[in-house]
């Protein structure tokens, strides 16, 4: 009995891999600011927790913020580069400074900490620095780490942070934790990330 291979039709695409949805590298950081600009980025989807939020967000995209980073986020960025070799060495998830789009939306974007493939599975890092100590994963990074998810296709992700006490790290090591893909969440995020755009639009 011959055997009829499955053919995909004209609406069944295979999904675009997620290397060939690069827009910019963070390392030329003005074609980067500008490919951010124009569409939603993970950074934006984790301050959308309400529609007050969302006016907000909007209004620092169409005008700016003025903001250009205080002491802590100086530390987290001279330590984000220490704690991706201690993830690649740990994890096997390599550092990432590219910006990428979602398949078939360019203006849904993410920039994760770390890229990598694990047992078969594309697997993300997004790494923090903090001087607090967390009872539960903040929102605001969930938020992060499942719009980070849905643009590059990822079903996981290692959040991975460091506490400091006075700029100096408190742990011989971060700690973890792997954040699951919610597509429930996702979907909500989705639905206010194109609201965003639009009021970006107007």
């Amino acid at each position: 009995m011959t055997l009829i291979q499955p053919t995909l039709s004209f609406f069944d695409e295979a999904p675009v891999p997620h290397t060939a949805r690069i827009l910019a590298d963070s390392t030329d950081r003005v074609a980067w600011l500008r490919a951010r600009s124009r569409g939603v980025t993970a950074t934006d989807v984790a301050r959308l927790s309400s529609a007050k939020a969302l006016q907000a967000v909007a209004l620092d995209k169409l005008m700016g913020t003025g903001f250009g980073g205080n002491a802590f986020t100086d530390h987290g960025r001279a330590r984000e580069p220490e704690i991706a070799r201690w993830v690649r060495a740990e994890h096997r998830i390599e550092p990432s400074s590219a910006l990428f789009h979602a398949d078939g939306e360019k203006l849904h974007l993410a920039t994760p900490d770390g890229v990598g493939i694990v047992n078969g599975a594309l697997v993300l890092a997004e790494i923090k620095t903090t001087s607090s100590v967390w009872r539960s994963i903040p929102r605001s990074y969930l938020r992060q780490v499942w719009w980070q998810q849905y643009v590059l296709g990822a079903e996981r992700t290692l959040l991975v942070w460091e506490r400091h006490d006075g700029f100096i790290p408190v742990d011989p090591e971060p700690q973890v934790k792997w954040i699951e893909r919610d597509d429930n969440e996702i979907h909500v995020l989705v639905q206010l990330a194109n609201r965003l755009l639009e009021l970006m639009r107007r």
